[in-house]
């Protein structure tokens, strides 16, 4: 989503990278593009000249000029002021008795009902006992959306479709989960094209009726500056305790993101980054920060990895490695559990200035996806032995796999030489040696 404005950035830190001492007037340019680039992200004007106020303010004194490396000073200032501005983490007040009420509200549109569905399914993994209550009965097929979604997870969810009255239903389902033993309540409300007087007037029906410990606004982060009206709006008329970003791995211009938290002073608590149902993380403004100056995400990162790859796998290859026995199965197998890290582009944007590298070599979330299903096709139709083994790969069985897989001997001969230079990387790392791969550490 921070593609645009973090290319910007990245562009005028390198010209200041290429001074000396930096003069005040060195400065001020840096922050004129600094300025434009937030602007052409969307960022609201006046959260764009408070944050450039006190970036300014801080880099033309003595914390600067007195620096080793001014342009990296500069860096660090900019990253700072961003954290600020962005806000503290938000954490979900789950506290206090049972079950705790979250009440999701937003633009009809903005992703709640699988926003719901994806937050129950989080707060089951950390020890919850999550319900879904369905309150939205305006929207087309709302109710069988959030029906369908709770049986596709096996979470428990109450209903009553369309015809009663929404804060009603709320009540009710509150009951049923409160009788039920459930811990914690998500109930998905309905949204509009446009806030109105009559769905807030039920909005807070529902919130008086239910009291909430939570009432989260789930907002599209492709709307731009419109969110931040939009999350201006519904803090005025239901008093949000926090945002919840969707869409973020769109090709949205990010300004948002930053503009909201500051203007309502609601805090953000999770971003959603995908459509799969786990592909909800709780907010870091640190890390967000970090991702926008194309500083890398290394922590979410190993998070995404902590989910991805089974323990006993990974102990399996670890011992494989150390006797030299990486095989294409184990190539397959690591393919298979990175894919289920998320899209290959949201993967390297998350290394450390491996997002400029994954657009000057033009990697294609789409096109990597379809790179690996060539090559799950290419080893599904190998023999085990020939797995194991890949020498025994003549031209004759080269031609047979070719056939079965419908790809090219020339594509088989790729992924074997691809194959090779793995089995020589693992052997090193597997020695304790580092491998020296070209730009990772510039």
């Amino acid at each position: 989503m921070f593609e645009s404005l973090s290319d910007r950035l990245q562009d005028v830190f390198e010209q200041l990278g290429r001074k000396g001492k930096l003069t005040e007037e060195d400065v001020n340019t840096a922050l004129r593009e600094v300025r434009m680039a937030l602007l052409e992200a969307d960022v609201n004007l006046k959260v764009t000249k408070d944050f450039i106020s006190r970036v300014r303010e801080r880099a033309i004194g003595a914390e600067v000029q007195k620096s080793l490396k001014p342009s990296q000073q500069v860096i660090k200032i900019v990253h700072e002021e961003l954290i600020e501005t962005l806000g503290e983490p938000g954490r979900l007040n789950l506290s206090g008795p049972a079950p705790r009420v979250i009440m999701l509200v937003g633009l009809q549109g903005s992703g709640k009902t699988t926003t719901a569905a994806k937050l129950a399914l989080m707060l089951r993994r950390d020890g919850r006992r999550p319900w879904l209550i369905a309150c939205d009965t305006y929207r087309p097929a709302a109710v069988d959306q959030l029906v369908t979604l709770a049986k596709q997870i096996n979470m428990p969810y109450y209903e009553e479709g369309v015809s009663a009255p929404p804060p009603d239903i709320a009540v009710r389902g509150l009951a049923a989960a409160r009788e039920a033993g459930a811990t914690v309540v998500l109930i998905d409300t309905a949204g509009r094209l446009q806030i109105d007087e009559a769905m807030m007037a039920e909005l807070e029906a529902i919130r008086d009726r239910t009291q909430p410990a939570e009432v989260l606004l789930v907002a599209d982060a492709m709307t731009g500056q419109e969110a931040v009206r939009i999350a201006e709006g519904f803090n005025q008329h239901v008093g949000l305790t926090g945002l919840i970003l969707t869409k973020v791995d769109g090709d949205a211009r990010g300004g948002a993101a930053i503009s909201m938290r500051e203007v309502t002073g609601v805090p953000i608590k999770f971003l959603t980054t995908g459509e799969k149902l786990d592909a909800l993380e709780p907010f870091h403004p640190d890390r967000l920060a970090s991702r926008i100056l194309g500083m890398g995400d290394v922590l979410t990162l190993i998070e995404r990895a902590e989910q991805a790859f089974d323990e006993r796998q990974a102990a399996e290859l670890q011992r494989k490695l150390l006797k030299n026995q990486f095989t294409l199965e184990d190539f397959l197998s690591q393919l298979q559990q990175v894919k289920r890290m998320g899209p290959i582009g949201q993967i390297l944007d998350l290394l450390p200035g491996m997002g400029r590298l994954r657009q000057q070599v033009n990697i294609d979330n789409e096109d990597a996806q379809r790179q690996l299903k060539k090559v799950e096709a290419i080893i599904y139709s190998m023999t085990p032995q020939e797995r194991r083994n890949p020498k025994l790969l003549n031209a004759s069985r080269k031609r047979r796999v070719a056939q079965g897989s419908g790809t090219s001997v020339e594509d088989i001969n790729a992924l074997l030489k691809q194959f090779r230079e793995m089995q020589r990387l693992m052997k090193m790392i597997g020695k304790g040696r580092m491998p020296n791969l070209p730009g990772m550490f510039r």
